[in-house]
């Protein structure tokens, strides 16, 4: 019997992804001037204000409230009309020294013994499907969103857009997992005021379908392709005027689209939130090596579709456990079991280790921080920062480390593929 299955995104725009991406500029900063900074940045977006807090221990100080400023400015919001602009909004920091309790639990005598920031769990997932070795539907979802923030920059062929936006896609699958058609799509997109409402939704509707929706699919392979139809059942603004957005419209929070950041519901999460926390946070870096495993082991051919977990107590150097479930595809003779020690010992998931192997040490976050974290191509980048305490620098900074399929061979040799 076919199914449904549903992933949604959210913009840069949204109050929630401000708040994420201002945590992470923040983040990126400390990084750049302290690479040995722990911080645990919270932000709160609301009409006409921000709220930074959090704990941090650097040797750095920064002008945090610039840096959020100029943060709200680049995703867009730089009009009074807009009631929450990087120019006017006010900024106020509650950040505060690290408590001396979490840290002595993650700094040892030696880097390498250095212990776990927290205890959980952090789940890392891929499957084939996409040639991101990510879920389709959430691929679609963040590609309508991005695209659609670069229709808004450009100004030209859609000329009323604000910031703030979200979409959702629905896949219909075979009874043998395989995507046959795009069932629905929903798009929310805020905007400039009209004089008429129905000639508004009208032209919002035409243009999303006719101009949006090409643009994203020409990005996809062919296979793909084939499953933008004209059955496609399109929610285009479907509240009606969608005016009043941004932190304006809706409070933002720091961590609350953990599920947009990963995989769009597909796979599992263990509830940690990634922006704003340095690398010593299991939460964020441990997700990322759940993953670089993940993929790394579905692009080698061990299974279609695999999901990997990793446990920690916090102070604690080795995981309390790691855990595979291929969901009935494995392409090996062995079973899960076995598959997971397999992999407790081709990729090592004692935190430091994690840090230094992935480079996480370096001012890479503010990328992530929109349009989710896995899933886009690892590249290197030139960073400039400025500070009025420290000065100027360039830093050559590598992306999505966690993205790199250079563990393949390894794996293949490793299971005999």
């Amino acid at each position: 019997m076919p199914y449904l299955f549903t992933s949604e995104s959210v913009s840069e725009g949204h109050p929630d992804k401000i708040a994420d991406q201002i945590s992470d500029a923040l983040l990126d900063n400390f990084l750049a001037f302290d690479s040995n900074s722990k911080v645990a940045c919270e932000t709160l977006v609301t009409t006409g204000q921000v709220v930074l807090a959090g704990e941090v221990k650097s040797d750095t100080y920064l002008d945090v409230q610039t840096i959020a400023r100029e943060t709200i400015n680049k995703i867009g919001y730089t009009k009074g009309a807009y009631q929450f602009s990087g120019d006017s909004c006010g900024v106020i920091s509650l950040i505060h020294e690290q408590s001396q309790d979490i840290n002595q639990g993650v700094d040892r005598a030696t880097k390498e013994e250095q212990g776990a920031g927290d205890q959980g769990m952090m789940f890392g997932y891929a499957s084939n499907e996409t040639e991101n070795f990510m879920p389709l539907a959430l691929d679609i979802s963040h590609k309508i969103l991005k695209t659609l923030a670069e229709l808004r920059r450009d100004g030209k062929e859609i000329t009323y857009l604000r910031p703030d936006a979200k979409a959702q896609v629905t896949i219909e699958y075979s009874d043998a997992n395989e995507p046959q058609r795009i069932d629905t799509i929903v798009v929310s997109t805020q905007h400039d005021d009209f004089d008429d409402d129905e000639v508004m939704l009208a032209k919002i509707k035409k243009d999303i379908i006719g101009i949006l929706i090409p643009k994203v699919r020409a990005q996809f392979p062919e296979k793909v392709q084939r499953l933008f139809n004209d059955r496609i059942t399109y929610h285009i603004n479907p509240t009606g005027k969608f005016v009043i957005g941004g932190p304006h419209g809706d409070a933002g929070l720091t961590g609350r689209k953990i599920i947009v950041d990963t995989y769009g519901g597909k796979g599992a999460h263990g509830g940690g939130a990634f922006s704003g926390k340095d690398p010593s946070k299991v939460d964020r870096s441990a997700a990322y090596a759940a993953r670089h495993a993940a993929k790394n082991l579905v692009a080698a051919g061990v299974a279609d579709e695999i999901l990997v977990q990793v446990s920690y107590a916090i102070g604690v150097v080795e995981p309390t456990s790691i855990f595979v479930d291929t969901y009935g595809t494995a392409k090996v003779n062995l079973t899960d079991g076995e598959i997971a020690t397999k992999v407790a010992q081709l990729f090592d998931m004692k935190p430091y280790s994690i840090e230094t192997r992935l480079k996480l040490r370096n001012p890479m976050y503010s990328e992530t921080a929109a349009y989710g974290h896995f899933g886009k191509n690892p590249h290197t980048v030139t960073k400039v920062f400025e500070s009025p305490y420290n000065g100027r620098i360039e830093k050559e900074v590598e992306l999505f480390t966690w993205e790199k399929l250079d563990i393949v061979d390894t794996v293949k040799t490793a299971f005999n593929i």
